[in-house]
C-alpha cells in the first residue's frame, strides 16, 4: 500500500501490520497538518485488498442488463441475508483494469464481451478501504455467450447469472432488492444515459 503523495501535509510515524491473511490490514499512526496550520497525530486502520473493476452488461435491443447473485459474508454478518445482486466485478490483481474485467465477465457471466467502455473511477469506502474501483459498461448479446459462467468454484464462488429489464432493476433499488453501491451507480448511469433506450 502506498503511503500517498509527499505533499508536506502528512508525516508517517509508525506502520503496524495487523493481518496478512486474505488481504492486508495495517494500522498507521501519522501526523496531519490541519487547515489552521497546526499538527495533529491520529491513527487509522486501512484494509488493502487491491483495486477492482466492475461492469454493467446491457442490451439496447432487449432493454435488459446482466447482473449476478451471490453470497456475501460481510453483508450477512451486518444483518442482511447475504445474497446480493450485483454487477459483475473483480480484483485487478496483476492485470490492467480492462483485461481484469473482461476475464471476470467471462468467468462470472459466461459472456466474452468485445466492445466495453470505461466511464470512471471511484473510492468505494475511503474511510477504511484503499480500493479504487474502475467502472465499465458494455453491450452483450446471445452471440457473445461462451459458457454458463458461475464463477470459480475453487475460490468458493457460486454465482447465479440474472438477465433483468433495466426498468425492473431500477425498481429493485427502490425496494431494497438491490443494495450494492457499485451496482446502483451503474444502473443509474445506464438510466441517465439511456443505454437501454427509452423503454429500458
Amino acid at each position: 500500500m502506498s503511503t500517498g503523495p509527499e505533499d508536506g501535509r502528512i508525516r508517517i510515524r509508525k506502520v503496524e501490520l495487523l493481518s496478512d491473511d486474505w488481504y492486508v490490514l495495517k494500522k498507521t499512526t501519522y501526523d496531519i497538518k490541519r487547515r489552521n496550520g497546526t499538527w495533529q497525530t491520529v491513527s487509522r486502520e486501512t484494509y488493502d485488498r487491491g483495486n477492482g473493476a466492475v461492469i454493467l452488461l446491457y442490451s439496447p435491443a432487449k432493454g435488459t442488463v446482466v447482473l449476478t447473485r451471490q453470497f456475501r459474508f460481510p453483508a450477512y454478518v451486518n444483518g442482511h441475508e447475504g445474497m446480493l445482486i450485483e454487477a459483475c466485478a473483480g480484483i485487478i490483481d496483476e492485470h490492467d483494469p480492462e483485461s481484469a474485467i473482461r476475464r471476470e465477465t467471462e468467468e462470472e457471466t459466461g459472456y466474452r464481451v468485445t466492445g466495453i467502455r470505461k466511464i470512471g473511477e471511484a473510492f468505494m469506502s475511503p474511510g477504511s478501504v484503499t480500493e479504487r474501483m474502475h467502472f465499465y459498461v458494455g453491450e452483450y448479446s446471445a452471440a457473445l455467450k461462451v459458457s454458463e459462467g458461475g464463477g470459480d468454484a475453487a475460490e468458493g464462488e457460486d454465482i447465479e447469472v440474472l438477465e433483468i429489464p433495466l426498468a425492473e432493476a431500477l425498481r429493485m433499488i427502490e425496494t431494497g432488492a438491490i443494495i450494492d453501491g457499485k451496482t446502483i451507480m451503474l444502473l443509474q448511469y445506464a438510466a441517465l444515459n439511456k443505454l437501454c433506450g427509452p423503454g429500458g
